[in-house]
């Protein structure tokens, strides 16, 4: 079984997930950030060769992760697409997906990518740039707030594990803001400079691992 990190934010229990996905299991919900639909797609029009299978794999574990738990609700927090919404091969995986998941409500938060995502006929629900939900605030950029905790994306954080090179996708844990890991596996990322009390998740090979905080 896949070993998920469990933590309190804002008081609510939730869970973080080594697929890059938060779970808050009061709500029935999964949150996702930077999906970038459509990615690969775009690189190949522009003549940049790539290997298929990018937004196909993103939706398969996407489907395992709404399989294994209770979810009512996927919430995106930005950068659902990536550029404009050609009707290309991610458009018809998607399409097949949201039938296979009619039942899911879907909600998009808007991302610096996302300027024709209202065009984009996904099925899914348009929340604007920001919500709140219970004493979170969710939106796409990692902007705090006074009040409520922030869940948000944008910045694709990546974690070093001692006596790795590699770098994997990481939860950034900061006061009252949590960074989501990109979501999509065809995206760069930053290693985050981390203050007092912050701490990462790394996300590695579908495990949560959480890392000492600084």
């Amino acid at each position: 079984m896949p070993i998920d990190a469990a933590m309190t934010l804002a008081g609510e229990n939730v869970r973080l997930l080594g697929e890059r996905a938060l779970y808050w299991p009061a709500r029935e919900a999964l949150l996702i950030a930077d999906l970038h639909l459509g990615k690969a797609d775009l690189f190949r029009r522009a003549g940049i060769g790539l290997p298929t299978g990018g937004t196909g794999d993103d939706l398969e574990r996407l489907t395992r992760l709404v399989a294994e738990r209770p979810v009512r609700t996927l919430w995106i927090l930005g950068d659902v697409l990536h550029g404009a919404a050609h009707r290309a091969a991610w458009y018809r995986q998607w399409q097949g997906w949201r039938e296979q998941h009619a039942g899911l409500e879907i909600g998009a938060l808007a991302g610096n990518h996302d300027r024709v995502l209202p065009k984009a006929d996904l099925g899914i629900t348009l929340l604007g740039e920001r919500v709140q939900e219970g004493p979170f605030l969710l939106r796409h950029d990692p902007q705090p707030h006074p009040a409520l905790h922030v869940l948000c994306g944008h910045l694709h954080p990546l974690a070093k594990l001692p006596g790795m090179q590699r770098r994997w996708p990481a939860f950034w844990l900061r006061d009252r803001l949590t960074v989501l890991p990109a979501y999509s596996r065809f995206t760069a990322g930053i290693a985050p400079v981390l203050d007092a009390g912050e701490q990462l998740v790394a996300c590695v090979e579908g495990d949560a691992i959480a890392l000492p905080a600084r």
